[in-house]
């Protein structure tokens, strides 16, 4: 009988994608983990992963070129099926892996549109798909060009930054040429757009052979730019099925997936509706599942465990198989998280029957609730809300970006 063994080499620089990992590994496969040597002591799940590897730094110090000697070698004795990238910072590294020792999968044009914010807006726009107003830092002339046109407020963003990170709010001509200015010879790795007030969505969903075969929107409550620079409660909710927002975000990002070119795997991606025209415009996406313990609010609302689906959507492809998605539940799911004053907060005080899980991180309080009716689920969140703020809240300054990506 053949072997139907098939090698993965996942890749992550964050503590994420245990359930990845666990699966991948009970569908019969060789599993290797590449991550930092400062997550060494973090609850991998070992018995699931046949080797660990780790590189010295996080994130943007490690060198390539050793990642690329380590994976190399590792050939030499190992027939590399896939490269998987866990995180938003590991894609460059999982498509120059796949470049450069020629493997199926995501190559560095397509990469950049699930990283770069500059490539997904160019994309977008060359796709049709609604964007707001931006410019790319590179020329003086189309900078004053775009001031002149499109009306403050603008936002000045990383290009290859995860979630909010390092997003400058700015108001006027003079303030948008003040940080430009500091930014010296890094301005080309900014770009700059119209900041749109409205709601902002996610779509978190699972692709196969180009198609989604799996999605579900969800409404922040409290924007992660509003969370990252103002402090606060963060809180997300699945929204209403085959709502007129519902279906309007998921045209969208059918059109995303497609014209961004993801063939398989898994997708979280934002839109926001605009307060002043309700229209729905493409914020950003990206090739993974969503953090801040998304996953788990999805599994809660519909059964479906992202990370679990990638992992078997992963091994279909590998070995040649039909995948099928589990039976989907449409419920509803909703997650509040905060930093907190605490290092092991006591959340035994919120004890209704709809919470179906609590955060395991240190210096955070976060559950996530679940229930079949929508109106109860936003009613226990804002509840919570108020509960969170006398109870745990603290704020962190938020941290500068001085590594761009």
């Amino acid at each position: 009988m053949e072997n139907n063994t098939k090698t993965f080499v996942c890749i992550s620089n964050y503590f994420k994608g245990s359930d990845f990992l666990i699966n991948l590994k009970k569908l019969g496969n060789t599993v290797f983990l590449v991550t930092s040597e400062k997550l060494r002591n973090k609850p991998w799940p070992f018995d699931h992963i046949d080797e660990v590897f780790y590189m010295e730094g996080q994130d943007v110090d490690w060198n390539l070129e050793h990642l690329l000697l380590g994976v190399s070698n590792l050939m030499k004795n190992n027939k590399i099926d896939a490269v998987i990238a866990l995180d938003d910072f590991d894609v460059e590294k999982a498509t120059y892996l796949r470049e450069q020792l020629r493997i199926d999968g995501m190559g560095q044009t397509t990469g950049r549109y699930f990283r770069d914010k500059l490539a997904m807006r160019m994309r977008a726009k060359s796709c049709g798909i609604s964007n707001p107003s931006f410019c790319s830092l590179f020329n003086d002339h189309d900078i004053n060009t775009f001031a002149n046109k499109v009306a403050p407020p603008w936002v000045l963003k990383p290009r290859s930054e995860a979630s909010a990170a390092g997003i400058i709010k700015v108001y006027d001509k003079d303030s948008l040429w003040m940080h430009i200015n500091e930014m010296g010879n890094n301005r080309f790795k900014y770009l700059v757009e119209q900041f749109r007030p409205g709601d902002v969505y996610h779509c978190d969903s699972l692709i196969l052979n180009g198609k989604i075969v799996f999605s579900i929107t969800s409404r922040y409550l409290a924007t992660p730019m509003e969370i990252s620079q103002g402090g606060g409660i963060f809180r997300s909710a699945n929204i209403v099925y085959n709502s007129a927002d519902d279906k309007a975000i998921k045209k969208c990002n059918e059109q995303i997936i497609k014209g961004f070119g993801l063939k398989h795997g898994a997708a979280h991606s934002e839109y926001i509706k605009c307060n002043d025209n309700g229209t729905i415009y493409f914020l950003e996406t990206s090739s993974r599942v969503g953090g801040a313990h998304l996953a788990e609010m999805v599994a809660a609302a519909s059964g479906i465990n992202l990370w679990s689906q990638w992992a078997a959507i992963e091994n279909a492809l590998a070995k040649d198989l039909n995948y099928e998605l589990p039976k989907v539940r449409k419920e509803y799911a909703g997650i509040i998280l905060t930093l907190s004053k605490f290092e092991n907060p006591d959340l035994s005080s919120f004890s209704d029957e709809e919470v179906c899980f609590k955060v395991p991180l240190e210096y955070h309080a976060g559950l996530i609730v679940n229930s079949d009716k929508h109106e109860r689920v936003l009613e226990l969140l804002d509840n919570y809300a108020d509960r969170f703020v006398s109870d745990f809240a603290t704020v962190a300054e938020q941290a500068k970006v001085k590594h761009l990506h």
